[in-house]
């Protein structure tokens, strides 16, 4: 939950570098709550018998687009590559493949044009850490 929030956050942020884990769990709590916001909808559509619910559904879906994107564009950098890379989807049958091999890459080692790796960040922290709990 921490790095849904975190992207939520961060919505206008598309410079830096972000996490394979942030990128997956970013897009499985958007899955979860729109399988959630989906059931109600449903439910609150048979009860009352309009199909006017949805729409809280869609408003969802624009809420996080641009967060959706910027974590897109930051997990691109973090192998290195342009946020450009996003409109590879564009391309038919091989495009979003190709994206998805993208995204599922692991970090470029070290630092690199857009800033340093969040992984090393990260383990150094927790090494501060040791002993102090």
């Amino acid at each position: 939950m921490k790095w849904y929030i975190h992207c939520i956050k961060n919505y206008t942020n598309f410079s830096g570098r972000a996490r394979r884990s942030e990128y997956w769990m970013f897009l499985l709590f958007n899955i979860l709550i729109v399988i959630t916001l989906f059931v109600m909808a449903e439910f609150i559509n048979e009860i009352t018998g309009s199909e006017s619910s949805f729409i809280f559904v869609g408003i969802y879906m624009l809420f996080v687009i641009i967060p959706h994107l910027a974590v897109v564009v930051r997990r691109l950098h973090d192998i290195n590559k342009s946020g450009l890379y996003w409109f590879v989807r564009i391309i038919p049958l091989i495009g979003p493949i190709w994206l998805l091999v993208l995204l599922v890459e692991d970090s470029s080692a070290g630092n690199n044009k857009y800033g340093p790796n969040p992984k090393q960040r990260i383990n150094e922290d927790a090494i501060d850490l040791i002993g102090k709990e």
